[in-house]
């Protein structure tokens, strides 16, 4: 596993041993979301949620849209191809 960023106080992993397509999991202190990428273009859709409301569920699509050019790039080393 390895934290690509932090979005205020979250972690934003890839997992080294995860499967395609380009995804994110983000993670706080009782809660969970998966995101698909969408690479390279996007834009970052909610996979999964666990505990996170609709609003902080915005404001981390947000937050990953911004800065989805480091993320695709991230998976791309970690995992080859984005599909």
């Amino acid at each position: 596993m390895s934290t690509i960023i932090k979005i205020e106080g979250l972690r934003v992993v890839i997992y080294t041993n995860d499967h395609r397509p380009a995804h994110v999991h983000v993670i706080g202190s009782d809660c969970e979301a998966v995101f698909d990428l969408h690479c390279p273009e996007g834009p970052p859709e909610l996979r999964e949620n666990y505990r996170f409301s609709i609003r902080e569920v915005s404001r981390i699509k947000a937050n990953l849209t911004d800065v989805l050019k480091k993320l695709c790039q991230s998976w791309s080393t970690t995992h080859g191809n984005y599909k």
